[in-house]
């Protein structure tokens, strides 16, 4: 799993993050697929709604998409 530091975590926009509230930080590929497999355990436990494993699932492919060009 990709760290990031309270420093780093605090230091990135709003919009590097899946969720609103700064949940699931995706800044960069490594940390997007983190993001993904989190969200789907998440999911499969029943702590994420389809909604959001969804909107996790669509930002983390944009920022895969981003880092492969």
């Amino acid at each position: 799993m990709s760290k990031l530091t309270t420093e780093e975590r605090n230091a990135l926009p709003d919009d590097a993050f899946a969720l609103p509230g700064r949940r699931y930080p995706i800044p960069d590929a490594s940390h997007a697929r983190d993001a993904l497999a989190r969200a789907s355990e998440m999911l499969h436990k029943g702590t994420l709604t389809q909604d959001e494993y969804d909107t996790i699932h669509r930002k983390a492919e944009d920022v895969l998409r981003r880092e492969r060009m």
